[in-house]
Protein backbone atom coordinates (compact mmCIF):
# COMPACT_ATOMS: atom_id res chain seq x y z
CA UNK A 1 0.00 0.00 0.00
CA UNK A 2 1.08 3.37 -0.84
CA UNK A 3 2.09 6.28 1.81
CA UNK A 4 -0.33 8.57 1.01
CA UNK A 5 -3.65 6.03 0.78
CA UNK A 6 -5.52 5.47 3.37
CA UNK A 7 -6.49 1.89 5.24
CA UNK A 8 -9.77 1.33 5.53
CA UNK A 9 -9.58 -2.11 6.71
CA UNK A 10 -9.00 -1.48 10.31
CA UNK A 11 -12.19 1.13 10.64
CA UNK A 12 -14.86 1.05 12.81
CA UNK A 13 -16.89 3.81 11.85
CA UNK A 14 -17.76 1.62 8.26
CA UNK A 15 -19.19 -1.32 10.03
CA UNK A 16 -18.28 -3.68 7.40
CA UNK A 17 -14.70 -4.37 5.27
CA UNK A 18 -13.63 -3.30 2.02
CA UNK A 19 -13.78 -6.13 -0.51
CA UNK A 20 -10.95 -7.60 -1.30
CA UNK A 21 -8.96 -6.75 -3.73
CA UNK A 22 -11.02 -3.16 -3.98
CA UNK A 23 -8.28 0.12 -2.90
CA UNK A 24 -8.22 4.03 -2.72
CA UNK A 25 -10.54 6.11 -4.81
CA UNK A 26 -12.68 3.08 -6.23
CA UNK A 27 -13.92 2.03 -2.51
CA UNK A 28 -14.49 5.53 -1.81
CA UNK A 29 -16.56 6.48 -4.87
CA UNK A 30 -19.01 2.95 -4.08
CA UNK A 31 -18.75 4.20 -0.32
CA UNK A 32 -20.34 7.67 -1.03
CA UNK A 33 -22.72 6.18 -3.75
CA UNK A 34 -24.06 4.01 -1.02
CA UNK A 35 -24.25 7.41 1.14
CA UNK A 36 -26.03 8.89 -1.37
CA UNK A 37 -28.53 6.34 -2.24
CA UNK A 38 -29.51 6.16 1.55
CA UNK A 39 -30.33 9.58 1.88
CA UNK A 40 -32.82 9.85 -1.29
CA UNK A 41 -34.42 6.64 1.13
CA UNK A 42 -35.00 8.91 3.96
CA UNK A 43 -35.92 11.80 1.75
CA UNK A 44 -38.85 9.74 0.60
CA UNK A 45 -39.62 8.75 3.96
CA UNK A 46 -39.69 12.04 4.82
CA UNK A 47 -41.74 13.43 1.88
CA UNK A 48 -44.29 10.58 2.49
CA UNK A 49 -44.73 11.23 6.00
CA UNK A 50 -45.41 14.86 5.50
CA UNK A 51 -47.53 13.96 2.69
CA UNK A 52 -49.60 11.60 4.99
CA UNK A 53 -49.74 14.23 7.78
CA UNK A 54 -51.30 16.75 5.23
CA UNK A 55 -53.80 14.54 4.45
CA UNK A 56 -54.65 13.34 8.12
CA UNK A 57 -55.25 17.90 8.79
CA UNK A 58 -57.41 17.98 5.84
CA UNK A 59 -59.35 15.47 6.83
CA UNK A 60 -59.39 16.48 10.84
CA UNK A 61 -60.67 20.21 9.39
CA UNK A 62 -63.38 18.88 6.96
CA UNK A 63 -64.58 17.20 10.14
CA UNK A 64 -64.53 20.68 11.88
CA UNK A 65 -65.89 21.87 9.16
CA UNK A 66 -68.88 18.93 9.09
CA UNK A 67 -69.45 19.23 12.75
CA UNK A 68 -69.50 23.52 12.67
CA UNK A 69 -72.06 23.01 10.01
CA UNK A 70 -74.02 20.39 11.53
CA UNK A 71 -74.67 22.86 14.84
CA UNK A 72 -75.47 25.59 12.82
CA UNK A 73 -78.12 23.38 10.80
CA UNK A 74 -79.09 22.91 14.25
CA UNK A 75 -79.19 26.27 16.03
CA UNK A 76 -81.05 27.19 12.50
CA UNK A 77 -83.93 24.49 13.24
CA UNK A 78 -83.83 25.62 16.84
CA UNK A 79 -84.86 29.27 15.46
CA UNK A 80 -87.55 28.68 13.12
CA UNK A 81 -86.24 27.12 10.24
CA UNK A 82 -87.91 24.04 10.30
CA UNK A 83 -91.67 23.08 9.55
CA UNK A 84 -92.92 26.52 10.11
CA UNK A 85 -92.46 30.03 9.78
CA UNK A 86 -91.64 31.98 12.44
CA UNK A 87 -92.18 36.12 13.22
CA UNK A 88 -89.50 36.98 11.49
CA UNK A 89 -90.00 35.23 8.37
CA UNK A 90 -93.64 37.31 7.92
CA UNK A 91 -92.82 39.42 5.25
CA UNK A 92 -96.18 40.06 3.58
CA UNK A 93 -99.91 40.45 5.17
CA UNK A 94 -101.70 37.16 5.52
CA UNK A 95 -104.03 35.66 8.04
CA UNK A 96 -102.28 33.17 10.53
CA UNK A 97 -102.80 31.20 13.24
CA UNK A 98 -100.63 32.26 15.89
CA UNK A 99 -98.28 29.45 18.12
CA UNK A 100 -96.60 29.86 21.21
CA UNK A 101 -94.77 27.39 22.86
CA UNK A 102 -94.43 26.97 26.39
CA UNK A 103 -91.75 23.63 26.81
CA UNK A 104 -90.41 22.57 29.73
CA UNK A 105 -89.63 23.04 33.41
CA UNK A 106 -91.96 26.99 34.40
CA UNK A 107 -89.05 28.30 36.06
CA UNK A 108 -87.41 31.96 35.87
CA UNK A 109 -84.26 32.32 33.38
CA UNK A 110 -85.52 29.06 31.86
CA UNK A 111 -87.17 28.72 28.10
CA UNK A 112 -90.50 28.28 29.39
CA UNK A 113 -90.35 31.44 32.15
CA UNK A 114 -93.19 34.09 32.50
CA UNK A 115 -91.23 36.89 30.49
CA UNK A 116 -90.39 34.19 27.70
CA UNK A 117 -93.75 33.00 27.57
CA UNK A 118 -95.29 36.36 28.08
CA UNK A 119 -93.60 38.21 25.25
CA UNK A 120 -94.79 35.70 22.71
CA UNK A 121 -98.20 35.79 23.70
CA UNK A 122 -98.29 39.78 23.39
CA UNK A 123 -96.61 39.36 20.35
CA UNK A 124 -99.06 36.98 18.77
CA UNK A 125 -102.21 38.50 19.86
CA UNK A 126 -100.79 42.18 18.72
CA UNK A 127 -99.93 41.22 15.32
CA UNK A 128 -102.79 42.49 12.92
CA UNK A 129 -103.29 39.42 11.00
CA UNK A 130 -103.43 37.12 13.88
CA UNK A 131 -107.01 35.18 13.91
CA UNK A 132 -106.34 32.62 16.53
CA UNK A 133 -103.71 31.95 19.11
CA UNK A 134 -102.73 28.19 20.24
CA UNK A 135 -100.56 27.85 23.66
CA UNK A 136 -99.00 24.52 22.90
CA UNK A 137 -98.04 22.99 26.33
CA UNK A 138 -95.98 20.62 27.49
CA UNK A 139 -94.23 20.75 30.93
CA UNK A 140 -94.20 18.90 34.28
CA UNK A 141 -94.81 22.22 36.31
CA UNK A 142 -92.78 24.28 38.54
CA UNK A 143 -93.02 27.64 39.88
CA UNK A 144 -96.63 28.66 41.48
CA UNK A 145 -95.45 32.29 40.97
CA UNK A 146 -94.22 32.05 37.03
CA UNK A 147 -97.43 29.97 36.12
CA UNK A 148 -99.41 32.29 38.04
CA UNK A 149 -97.74 35.26 36.03
CA UNK A 150 -98.78 33.25 32.78
CA UNK A 151 -102.16 32.72 34.23
CA UNK A 152 -103.05 36.52 34.96
CA UNK A 153 -101.37 37.41 31.71
CA UNK A 154 -103.52 35.45 29.46
CA UNK A 155 -106.62 36.84 31.13
CA UNK A 156 -105.70 39.90 30.47
CA UNK A 157 -105.12 39.47 26.95
CA UNK A 158 -108.12 37.56 25.88
CA UNK A 159 -110.19 40.44 27.74
CA UNK A 160 -108.17 43.27 25.86
CA UNK A 161 -108.65 41.27 22.23
CA UNK A 162 -112.05 39.47 22.95
CA UNK A 163 -112.10 39.03 18.85
CA UNK A 164 -109.50 36.40 19.28
CA UNK A 165 -110.18 32.90 20.17
CA UNK A 166 -107.70 31.03 22.03
CA UNK A 167 -106.75 27.54 22.33
CA UNK A 168 -104.61 25.07 24.33
CA UNK A 169 -102.78 22.27 22.81
CA UNK A 170 -101.64 19.83 25.54
CA UNK A 171 -98.50 17.47 24.08
CA UNK A 172 -96.91 14.61 26.07
CA UNK A 173 -97.25 16.52 29.19
CA UNK A 174 -99.67 18.74 31.06
CA UNK A 175 -98.93 18.63 34.81
CA UNK A 176 -99.28 20.56 37.98
CA UNK A 177 -97.85 24.38 37.02
CA UNK A 178 -98.33 24.08 33.55
CA UNK A 179 -102.46 23.08 33.86
CA UNK A 180 -102.50 25.71 36.20
CA UNK A 181 -101.39 27.99 32.69
CA UNK A 182 -104.07 25.97 30.46
CA UNK A 183 -107.00 26.82 33.11
CA UNK A 184 -106.69 30.03 31.63
CA UNK A 185 -107.93 29.34 28.36
CA UNK A 186 -111.39 28.97 27.45
CA UNK A 187 -110.91 26.10 25.54
CA UNK A 188 -108.56 23.00 26.37
CA UNK A 189 -107.08 19.70 23.60
CA UNK A 190 -105.63 17.27 24.18
CA UNK A 191 -103.80 13.99 22.84
CA UNK A 192 -105.72 10.43 24.19
CA UNK A 193 -102.08 9.73 25.47
CA UNK A 194 -101.45 12.82 26.91
CA UNK A 195 -100.72 13.19 30.87
CA UNK A 196 -103.14 15.81 32.54
CA UNK A 197 -103.43 16.93 35.66
CA UNK A 198 -101.13 16.57 39.39
CA UNK A 199 -103.29 19.68 40.68
CA UNK A 200 -101.48 19.87 43.99
CA UNK A 201 -98.57 21.66 45.40
CA UNK A 202 -95.16 19.72 46.65
CA UNK A 203 -92.52 21.12 49.05
CA UNK A 204 -89.69 18.62 48.16
CA UNK A 205 -86.55 18.38 50.77
CA UNK A 206 -84.40 15.95 52.80
CA UNK A 207 -82.52 15.89 56.24
CA UNK A 208 -79.19 15.11 56.87
CA UNK A 209 -79.15 15.30 60.74
CA UNK A 210 -78.57 11.60 61.66
CA UNK A 211 -76.04 11.08 59.22
CA UNK A 212 -74.05 13.18 60.34
CA UNK A 213 -74.71 11.94 63.90
CA UNK A 214 -73.39 8.90 62.95
CA UNK A 215 -70.47 10.34 61.38
CA UNK A 216 -69.63 12.68 64.43
CA UNK A 217 -70.57 15.88 62.53
CA UNK A 218 -71.88 18.79 64.33
CA UNK A 219 -73.76 21.30 62.61
CA UNK A 220 -73.39 25.03 64.05
CA UNK A 221 -76.56 27.03 62.45
CA UNK A 222 -75.75 30.26 63.91
CA UNK A 223 -78.73 32.99 63.04
CA UNK A 224 -80.51 36.63 63.67
CA UNK A 225 -84.46 35.61 63.74
CA UNK A 226 -85.56 32.31 65.36
CA UNK A 227 -86.56 31.07 62.56
CA UNK A 228 -84.14 31.69 60.24
CA UNK A 229 -82.62 28.08 59.60
CA UNK A 230 -86.43 27.38 58.87
CA UNK A 231 -86.29 23.60 56.90
CA UNK A 232 -82.65 23.53 57.29
CA UNK A 233 -81.34 20.10 56.29
CA UNK A 234 -78.73 19.90 59.07
CA UNK A 235 -81.41 20.45 61.86
CA UNK A 236 -84.02 18.33 63.58
CA UNK A 237 -87.21 19.33 62.03
CA UNK A 238 -89.37 22.07 64.79
CA UNK A 239 -92.78 20.95 64.52
CA UNK A 240 -94.30 24.29 64.16
CA UNK A 241 -91.78 24.95 61.14
CA UNK A 242 -93.65 22.18 59.29
CA UNK A 243 -96.83 23.47 60.24
CA UNK A 244 -95.96 26.84 58.79
CA UNK A 245 -94.92 24.82 55.45
CA UNK A 246 -97.71 22.76 55.30
CA UNK A 247 -100.18 25.99 56.00
CA UNK A 248 -98.06 27.71 52.85
CA UNK A 249 -98.48 24.34 50.88
CA UNK A 250 -102.47 24.10 51.21
CA UNK A 251 -102.60 28.44 50.68
CA UNK A 252 -101.07 27.80 47.33
CA UNK A 253 -103.28 24.73 46.91
CA UNK A 254 -106.54 26.38 47.65
CA UNK A 255 -105.06 29.39 44.50
CA UNK A 256 -104.26 26.41 41.94
CA UNK A 257 -107.85 24.88 42.51
CA UNK A 258 -109.86 28.50 42.65
CA UNK A 259 -108.12 29.39 39.02
CA UNK A 260 -108.55 25.86 37.58
CA UNK A 261 -112.84 25.73 38.69
CA UNK A 262 -112.82 29.67 37.63
CA UNK A 263 -111.92 28.55 34.10
CA UNK A 264 -113.42 25.31 33.92
CA UNK A 265 -116.32 26.10 35.86
CA UNK A 266 -119.71 23.58 35.31
CA UNK A 267 -117.24 21.48 32.78
CA UNK A 268 -115.74 19.99 35.93
CA UNK A 269 -117.06 16.28 36.16
CA UNK A 270 -116.27 15.04 39.12
CA UNK A 271 -115.52 16.18 43.04
CA UNK A 272 -112.81 18.11 44.65
CA UNK A 273 -112.14 15.58 46.53
CA UNK A 274 -111.14 13.61 42.83
CA UNK A 275 -109.60 16.13 40.84
CA UNK A 276 -106.95 17.81 43.17
CA UNK A 277 -105.82 15.42 44.87
CA UNK A 278 -102.68 15.36 42.56
CA UNK A 279 -103.29 12.34 40.69
CA UNK A 280 -102.89 12.71 36.93
CA UNK A 281 -104.78 11.09 33.78
CA UNK A 282 -104.60 10.41 30.35
CA UNK A 283 -106.57 13.12 27.54
CA UNK A 284 -109.81 10.76 26.94
CA UNK A 285 -109.72 10.22 31.24
CA UNK A 286 -109.12 14.24 31.21
CA UNK A 287 -112.06 14.77 28.77
CA UNK A 288 -114.25 12.59 30.64
CA UNK A 289 -113.68 14.50 34.06
CA UNK A 290 -113.89 18.00 32.26
CA UNK A 291 -110.32 19.16 32.52
CA UNK A 292 -110.23 18.42 29.12
CA UNK A 293 -112.55 19.80 25.92
CA UNK A 294 -111.48 17.28 23.58
CA UNK A 295 -109.18 15.76 21.51
CA UNK A 296 -106.93 17.58 19.32
CA UNK A 297 -103.39 18.41 17.95
CA UNK A 298 -102.04 21.42 16.75
CA UNK A 299 -102.97 21.15 13.74
CA UNK A 300 -105.92 19.65 13.66
CA UNK A 301 -106.70 22.84 16.01
CA UNK A 302 -105.94 25.51 13.28
CA UNK A 303 -107.89 23.31 10.43
CA UNK A 304 -110.84 22.54 11.92
CA UNK A 305 -111.51 25.39 14.81
CA UNK A 306 -109.91 28.76 13.74
CA UNK A 307 -109.96 27.20 9.72
CA UNK A 308 -106.47 28.69 9.07
CA UNK A 309 -103.65 26.11 8.24
CA UNK A 310 -101.09 28.89 8.21
CA UNK A 311 -99.67 28.45 11.67
CA UNK A 312 -96.31 30.91 12.48
CA UNK A 313 -94.72 30.29 15.80
CA UNK A 314 -94.65 33.76 17.97
CA UNK A 315 -92.31 31.89 20.70
CA UNK A 316 -89.82 34.03 22.01
CA UNK A 317 -86.44 33.07 21.27
CA UNK A 318 -82.89 33.93 22.95
CA UNK A 319 -79.89 33.47 20.96
CA UNK A 320 -78.32 30.52 21.39
CA UNK A 321 -75.12 32.08 23.63
CA UNK A 322 -77.36 34.00 25.51
CA UNK A 323 -79.02 31.36 27.33
CA UNK A 324 -76.04 29.02 27.70
CA UNK A 325 -74.31 32.09 29.62
CA UNK A 326 -77.23 32.58 30.93
CA UNK A 327 -78.16 29.09 32.53
CA UNK A 328 -74.50 28.87 33.25
CA UNK A 329 -74.52 32.05 35.45
CA UNK A 330 -78.06 30.94 37.09
CA UNK A 331 -76.59 27.51 38.71
CA UNK A 332 -73.85 29.64 40.00
CA UNK A 333 -76.10 32.27 41.53
CA UNK A 334 -78.47 29.61 43.13
CA UNK A 335 -75.58 27.10 44.13
CA UNK A 336 -74.42 29.98 46.05
CA UNK A 337 -77.99 31.31 47.35
CA UNK A 338 -78.94 27.80 48.60
CA UNK A 339 -79.06 28.98 52.30
CA UNK A 340 -81.56 31.80 51.16
CA UNK A 341 -83.90 29.62 49.48
CA UNK A 342 -83.96 26.94 52.38
CA UNK A 343 -81.14 24.55 51.36
CA UNK A 344 -82.56 21.08 50.11
CA UNK A 345 -86.32 22.03 49.48
CA UNK A 346 -88.04 22.57 45.42
CA UNK A 347 -91.36 23.31 45.22
CA UNK A 348 -93.76 22.18 42.58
Amino acid sequence: MEKNEPDFSEDPSLGFEPPLGVGGPEWMQQLEANRLRERAVLERLLLANLAEQKRARRAKNWFRVFIAGYLLLLVWLGHGGGEMPNLNQLSVHRKHVALVKLDGVILDQLPASAETVIKGLRDAFAHPDTEGVILRINSPGGSPVQAGQIYDELLRLQKHHAEIPVYAALEDLCASGGYYVAAAVPKIYADKATLVGSIGVMMQGFGVQQALEKLGVESRLLTAGKHKGFLDPFSPVNPAEKQHAQTLLNRIHDQFIKAVEAGRGDRLKASREELFQGLIWTGEDAVRLGLVDGLGSVSWIARQLIKNERIVDFTDKEDLLLRLSKGLTESITRGLALGDQGMGWSWR
